[in-house]
């Protein structure tokens, strides 16, 4: 080939090349578009970590009821029919107002035989006493022997003794005749009616006739697990909530158990409502404890926390605007806070949302709140 024929071939393979080239270039433009997508800054929503007074607090469940001394449940003094029972459930009771009377004639009927036999037991004694006084004068004048004296002074004794258990049974009677009618205690509420007049019922507690609480003075026995007990303080404060419900109720710890069951690991603690509560009793309800108090500790929302495959961090906003990863150790904690221990310093902008996923250095944008 010659030279002027080479010349010629060069040529139209740089025009052939060219275009080749320019492709490539529009190329990689291409992928730098798709890195700056890619680098777009999320939009995030920052809490600020602040050194605070902190409380941790116990989380458990507890049953509304009638404090003691609140509540009455009325059982028939034996087998017996419901005479009478004139309050409906949820009525309202005055103190002395009548809520059961039970038709028992067999107690009415052995009172009358238990004084009955008090009045034989005196006759008895007066005779026994006459005639002790008589062998005792007929001792003195030598007409009685001395072992008929002593005698009579033993049946004196037995009939004296017969009189005061006689009198005792007529008390015992008497006792139990006056529960054929029972009245309120105390002002108060009926919360559960188990029979209706003209039923009969039994002499026991498995078959109750009414229940009468004093709703004013309502608490909470809660179930706490015995690792968590020994930080239950009678007098701390509790937080009393409805299933489902954000708003609480204040209260406080009133007493803890000092022997726990050992069947399910857990002791009782009896809560006090601050003020009178609406919530009815046997109502099931979410409790909150306060339980170990830090004067000054590091707090942020428990909304920041992260927690994968073991390790537990949060993300940080940097003043770059970028996000910044930061393994933390928690200490106290309840249900909206935690407290920070290391990891985290006071006035860290933690992200409280957007963080799910988001990478070590990626570009944010914080959302006003």
């Amino acid at each position: 080939m010659t030279h002027m024929q080479n010349a010629v071939v060069g040529r139209v393979m740089m025009i052939v090349i060219m275009p080749v080239s320019l492709l490539a270039v529009a190329g990689c433009h291409e992928k730098s578009v798709e890195r700056v997508e890619t680098a777009a800054a999320v939009p995030v929503a920052v809490e600020t970590a602040k050194v605070e007074p902190f409380s941790s607090t116990i989380v458990t469940s507890g049953l509304v009821t009638a404090a003691p001394g609140a509540e009455l449940v009325v059982i028939a003094p034996e087998a017996a029919r419901i005479a009478e029972m004139p309050r409906a459930e949820g009525e309202t009771v005055k103190a002395g107002d009548l809520l059961v009377r039970f038709d028992m004639p067999n107690l009415v009927s052995d009172v009358a035989a238990r004084r009955a036999a008090v009045a034989q037991a005196s006759a008895r004694l007066e005779a026994a006493k006459a005639n002790f006084t008589r062998l005792s004068g007929l001792l003195a004048q030598g007409v009685a022997a001395q072992r008929e004296v002593e005698d009579a002074k033993r049946q004196q004794a037995e009939a004296e003794a017969d009189l005061e258990q006689a009198r005792s049974a007529v008390g015992s009677a008497v006792a139990l005749a006056t529960r054929a009618v029972v009245r309120a205690p105390f002002s108060g509420l009926i919360a559960k009616r188990f029979h209706n007049p003209g039923d009969f019922v039994e002499a026991a507690a498995g078959d109750p006739v009414i229940k009468l609480i004093n709703p004013a003075k309502l608490q909470v026995v809660a179930s706490v697990p015995v690792g968590e007990l020994s930080r239950v303080v009678v007098g701390h404060a509790v937080e009393v909530r409805e299933p489902g419900h954000e708003e609480g109720q204040a209260a406080k710890v009133l007493t803890k158990a000092a022997q726990v069951d050992p069947t399910n690991a857990t002791g009782d603690v009896r809560i006090a409502f601050v003020k009178p509560s609406a919530l009815a009793s046997g109502t099931r309800v979410e409790v909150e404890i306060v339980g170990d108090e830090h004067p000054q500790a590091l707090v942020i929302p428990a909304a920041a926390v992260v927690t994968e495959e073991g390790e537990v961090f949060v993300m940080v906003a940097g003043s770059d605007k970028k996000a910044h990863k930061y393994p933390v150790a928690i200490g106290l904690a309840t249900r909206t806070k935690v407290e920070i221990t290391s990891g985290l310093k006071a006035g860290d902008l933690v992200i409280v949302r957007g963080q799910d996923g988001l990478p070590e250095g990626a570009a944010i944008t914080v959302e006003a709140k």
